[in-house]
């Protein structure tokens, strides 16, 4: 046998494994993952060049990975049985970095599909194994490939240098042995690796394998004289990438609850292949109850990217827009460029395309419910109705399938519930109504409450409640449907009828000294004061102009600690109303008066007056006057 040979490696390349070491991962345990994802490229491999060529594979030979550990050293070590590497093959993919074998292999394979359509490639050899270098001083490498009599040994500290000689290896496949810096012991602990390959690996068609317990004697000792045998860690199975006629509701339910830890069956289930330029399988959960988290914004979505099985990561919020938040599933890309890290998606443009898609099948499933199962969508509206609009504001290339999901309570609803659509409430209007009719409040009951309805319920009108805070967003969002516009009845003016325009100029006119009067003593509080058709039992209301925030946008604002866009309101008043006509500017509580029904206002909008004792100190002066 040969001396073994000392190397450089190519140039620079202890900048790059520096840069490797300390920048490009964000986990360490992530090198077991390229370990056993570059053992199971080389397990393919060797099924690969078994078809031309059966000497490289014996039929009866069981392929695995084998993972051990030796405390007493310090070593942990990733076995294979796959096509293994000769000496300049070490010295490409393993000398030098960023060179590829699986690339190289897979760029051959294309010239062959059909050979290659069952084969599963994973990852870039060369890239990855130096993430080892996070958690080992010393590297040892044995290789035999398939075919040959004479192995290969490589040993570097990762600091410059390498050394590599002959093996007298007996078996075909490549051994990593990590030798471990004093620091990372964690990973010499079998319940740590476990943990590390279920999380990553658990779908890896091939067997992973350590050694199990030994047995126990009948006192519940180790027996002496047995050897603890290898037991299979990983399921080796991907539930979605088995075909849908072949999985039970029961395996898929079973597999939510893993995903969700929730113990109710998914609302709907959605499992796709989708083939052609981007091969890619998806798998997504529509659950019937809302998380207990679900208004943490910031907390990890629901979708696990896997490439060609293996996990990449748990928070894919490339894969699915905020508003989706409780979507639970996976997607699995055959394809899906990545960064050598394998941990920050690098093509937008493929990962777009796969969210556009996904987004697509889970609004086009809850339309298909809403036609389908009022009952059904009505439960799932309750629990993420809220969320759904945010979509409104987030999703803008969505708006359209969004806006036939969107419920609302409306006048003509009997209760607080949530379930007149835009489509019902046009189908409802009558042939002269120009426009779809909004009240947004902070609840049900202020809403019903306001005297702005007061009109629209004496003409049979509908208006709808938005009573979410997130419907203030909604509204500037969605400004029409069908042709026809969204219009607050707290903001503006009113369409009048040619009857009603002349009744109010006739008002107006008579009550000219009121309002000017008015808009004298409440200067500091409203921008005008004007006679008003749409009350018809209280005296008054506030209105805000037509560009102006509404007043419960500002008292939403101010709620978040957020600086709210303050504008003076208009106080509408009802020319009817016996407290306006018997309104005289020469009183000496014409002052009160103003102050009191300018409070009244406010407070039957549900907004906070400034000075609560004030305005009962009024009351009770005009009570007795």
């Amino acid at each position: 046998m040969s001396k073994p040979q000392t190397h450089a490696f190519q140039t620079e390349i202890s900048q790059l494994l520096d840069l490797m070491v300390n920048s490009l991962y964000s986990q360490k345990e992530i090198f077991l993952r390229e370990l056993i994802s570059n053992s199971s490229d080389a397990i393919d491999k060797r099924r690969f060049e078994a078809l031309t060529d059966a000497s490289l594979l014996n039929d009866e030979e069981e392929l695995a990975v084998i993972v051990t550990t030796d405390k007493d050293n310090r070593t942990l070590t990733i076995s294979d049985n796959g096509i293994g590497m000769d000496h300049d093959e070490v010295i490409d993919n393993i000398g030098t970095i960023a060179r590829s074998g699986t690339k190289k292999f897979m760029q051959a394979i294309e010239s062959n599909k059909s050979a290659g359509d069952d084969i599963s490639l994973i990852g870039q050899f060369g890239v990855g194994f130096y993430s080892v270098f996070m958690v080992a001083d010393k590297v040892t490498v044995l290789s035999r490939r398939a075919g040959d009599e004479q192995g290969v040994i490589w040993e570097s500290d990762g600091k410059g240098e390498f050394t590599i000689g002959e093996s007298n290896k007996a078996a075909v496949g490549t051994s990593i042995t990590l030798h471990l810096r004093e620091d990372e012991s964690e990973y010499l602990d079998d319940f740590r690796l476990k943990h590390i390959i279920n999380k990553y690996s658990e779908h890896i068609s091939l067997p992973i394998k350590m050694l199990g317990s030994v047995p126990l004697d009948e006192e519940g000792k180790p027996k002496e004289g047995v050897e603890a045998e290898l037991v299979a860690v990983n399921t080796g199975t991907a539930l979605w990438a088995r075909p849908k006629s072949e999985i039970t509701d029961e395996e898929y339910q079973n597999f939510y609850q893993g995903l969700s830890y929730d113990m109710e069956p998914p609302l709907s289930t959605l499992h796709h292949k989708v083939e052609g330029n981007m091969e890619y399988i998806s798998l997504l959960f529509i659950p019937k109850k809302a998380p207990f988290d679900l208004w943490n914004r910031e907390n990890k979505k629901g979708i696990k990217l896997y490439v060609r099985r293996v996990f990449i990561m748990d928070d894919a919020e490339h894969l699915m827009p905020n508003y989706l938040r409780f979507v639970k599933g996976v997607i699995d890309s055959q394809d899906l460029p990545l960064n050598v890290s394998r941990e920050i998606l690098q093509s937008d443009r493929d990962v777009k395309k796969i969210k556009g898609r996904a987004v697509k099948r889970i609004l086009d499933e809850l339309k298909r419910l809403a036609k389908d199962d009022n009952d059904a969508y009505q439960g799932f509206w309750s629990e993420f109705g809220q969320v759904i609009k945010e979509g409104m504001v987030e999703d803008t290339d969505n708006k359209d399938n969004i806006t036939p999901l969107l419920r609302f309570a409306s006048t003509h609803s009997g209760n607080d519930e949530q379930t007149v659509s835009l489509d019902q409430y046009v189908e409802r209007m009558s042939d002269d109504q120009d426009s779809i009719y909004y009240i947004t409040a902070e609840s049900y009951q202020a809403a019903k409450g306001s005297p702005h309805l007061e009109m629209f319920t004496k003409k049979g009108i509908e208006v709808l409640f938005l009573t979410d805070p997130v419907d203030e967003w909604l509204v500037n969002s969605l400004t029409e449907h069908n042709e026809k516009p969204l219009k607050s009845v707290t903001k503006g003016d009113l369409e009048l009828s040619d009857e009603e325009k002349k009744e109010q100029e006739e008002a107006k006119v008579e009550l000219s000294s009121v309002t000017e009067k008015l808009t004298e003593v409440l200067n500091d509080r409203v921008k005008e004061v004007r006679l008003t058709n749409r009350l018809t039992e209280s005296p008054a209301c506030l209105v805000a102009d037509e560009t102006d925030a509404g007043a419960n946008l500002e008292r939403i604002m101010k709620s978040m600690g957020q600086d709210a866009p303050t504008s003076k309101p208009i106080l509408e008043l009802n020319p009817d109303h016996p407290i306006i006509k018997q309104l005289n500017v020469e009183s000496n509580s014409f002052a009160d008066w103003a102050q009191v029904l300018f409070d009244q206002a406010a407070l039957s909008e549900g907004a906070q007056i400034k000075d609560p004792a004030n305005y009962v100190k009024l009351v009770n002066k005009l009570l007795v006057a």
